[in-house]
């Protein structure tokens, strides 16, 4: 099909159209997702604010925490970075793969 000038301009200016449009509801979409963080995060740093909600803020007034942690009576006395918070508070990776292969071999069904 062959197109003169005049339909080359036509096309062209209906396309910038659409795509000056489609920019313009994007950017919309955008701004308001982007007002609803914000009011999002204004909410929940009012609420961590209220006394009321949270009595204690922080971790290290925790009566419960102070209590593990404390060195004559405490269970974690070496401290949060010590060998035994280390232990209790990391996992370690285990290959279990060859026993899910055996069970799908043997025809159980896995839903995962």
């Amino acid at each position: 099909m062959k197109m003169n000038r005049r339909a080359f301009i036509k096309v062209c200016g209906v396309m910038t159209g659409y795509a000056v449009l489609g920019l313009n509801i994007a950017k919309e979409a955008a701004a308001s997702a982007m007002d609803f963080v914000g009011i999002r995060q204004k909410s929940v740093y009012d609420a961590d604010a209220n006394p009321k909600i949270y009595k204690i803020r922080k971790s290290q007034d925790n009566p419960m925490v102070k209590k593990i942690y404390d060195p004559k009576t405490g269970y974690l006395v070496d401290g949060p970075c010590g060998n035994l918070s280390y232990h209790l508070l990391h996992t370690h990776y285990v290959d279990r793969s060859g026993k899910v292969a055996t069970l799908k071999a043997k025809g159980f069904k896995l839903n995962f």
